[in-house]
């Protein structure tokens, strides 16, 4: 009889450090028949981004890619089909190149960096791209599916968790002293924070240019933002309806807009980076996602981000950067409440953010984490900077970066 075999250790891997290489976006678009991308296929908005990420990065062999993640929220039509999947093929990467899709809501792309920047992390995949996609002029929020009846009948949760402005409205009533006036003014923040970015040339190099094509107008190409309202006072947002309560708060001045577009992103292991010769934009600390009660999902940034740093060992203070995304003033607002930050500190949106130029849903997470690694090469006094967002359903994201080029002059 033989000699049974002498059971061996699991073979250890250490974790690999995570590289965020660069990131892309369409400009975003206004939904509707009016839009800019109303004749464009989402599909067709995933392969720009895609192609650009390739075309700016010839050193890069396209085999070399491990795989290709895309975010959906609404997984139907031209956003369905396994996207990531079809998208790398439309793209022209190799056959052997595969794909997935994703669907973490609005923060569909953010996991698709942090899933596949697990599979780096692991070992599993060297190089991939990550990003999202939303066409919400084609697919509304919500459409064609179908909630289980229990998840209101059971009072599993609030009947305006479904509804995320009313969400925002339960936001403002959870803390009355995030009053109108204080999201009207951030709202007008934002705006004039971007339109100071587009002007300086700070936003602008991370947008591809997209063809577009309309019965009325013919072709055209889209090189700019269509939602952003330069100009914007507190006394305009001041008479704007409140559309998801009477005498509420939240109107369509102090939320991000219904919007169309895509996000990509390079990331690969540092090492392979550097024989590549990729650029490194930002490291890889750490992320984490938490759940909290879904009619007030606006809150989901706080407990996501007291997570990360009690993972990470660091605290608030240590962070230079955020990166909120704006999908209702009121969440940023009780998110800079939370950890005793000013609305108006300069670390925080420094070039503005969805509330003037668009929040197309599952391509958001990737667009902050652009900004921040942009942000973090003209700042290299600043090591470690933060994206978060809320999250539909009840949830919050946050992922720590740490800066490259970090001098070690500060924290």
């Amino acid at each position: 009889m033989a000699t049974p075999a002498t059971p061996q250790a699991p073979t250890a891997r250490a974790v690999r450090t995570v590289a965020f290489v660069e990131g892309v976006r369409t400009p975003f678009g206004k939904a509707g028949d009016k839009g800019i991308y109303a004749g464009t296929r989402a599909d067709d908005l995933v392969v720009k981004v895609i192609r650009e990420l390739l075309r700016r990065h010839p050193e890069l062999p396209p085999e070399r890619i491990d795989e290709v993640a895309v975010a959906a929220t609404t997984q139907t039509g031209d956003q369905g089909l396994t996207i990531g999947r079809t998208a790398a093929l439309l793209s022209g990467l190799p056959k052997s190149v595969p794909g997935f899709a994703i669907d973490r809501m609005c923060a569909g792309a953010m996991t698709a960096v942090t899933t596949t920047a697990s599979g780096i992390g692991f070992g599993a995949y060297d190089i991939v791209i990550a990003g999202g996609v939303e066409h919400m002029g084609r697919h509304p929020m919500g459409e064609g599916v179908d909630p289980n009846p229990r998840i209101v009948a059971d009072k599993l949760v609030d009947p305006t968790a479904l509804v995320m402005g009313q969400t925002a409205e339960n936001v403002h009533d959870r803390y009355p002293d995030i009053t109108k006036q204080r999201a009207d003014a951030f709202a007008v923040r934002s705006q004039e924070r971007f339109a100071e970015a587009v002007k300086t040339g700070k936003i602008g190099p991370e947008l591809v240019p997209v063809a577009t094509r309309s019965a009325e107008l013919g072709w055209g190409l889209a090189t700019e933002d269509e939602p952003p309202r330069p100009g914007t006072t507190i006394e305009q947002l001041a008479g704007l309806k409140t559309p998801f309560r009477p005498h509420g708060r939240v109107t369509a001045g102090n939320a991000a807009g219904l919007n169309d577009g895509a996000t990509g992103a390079l990331l690969a292991d540092e090492d392979t980076a550097r024989e590549l010769g990729l650029p490194v934009g930002m490291r890889l600390v750490g992320y984490s996602f938490a759940g909290v009660e879904p009619e007030v999902m606006g809150i989901g940034p706080v407990p996501a981000t007291e997570k990360v740093l009690a993972r990470t060992g660091l605290t608030i203070d240590d962070i230079g950067l955020f990166e909120v995304n704006e999908a209702f003033a009121v969440q940023v607002l009780a998110f800079l409440d939370h950890f005793g930050i000013a609305e108006d500190d300069e670390r925080v949106n420094q070039w503005g953010g969805a509330i003037a130029c668009g929040h197309p849903l599952a391509s958001s997470g990737v667009r902050l984490m652009t900004q921040l690694s942009r942000q973090f090469a003209e700042r290299p006094d600043v090591r470690y900077g933060i994206t978060t967002m809320c999250v539909g359903i009840g949830m919050g994201g946050t992922v720590i970066w740490e800066n490259p080029a970090f001098d070690g002059s500060t924290k």
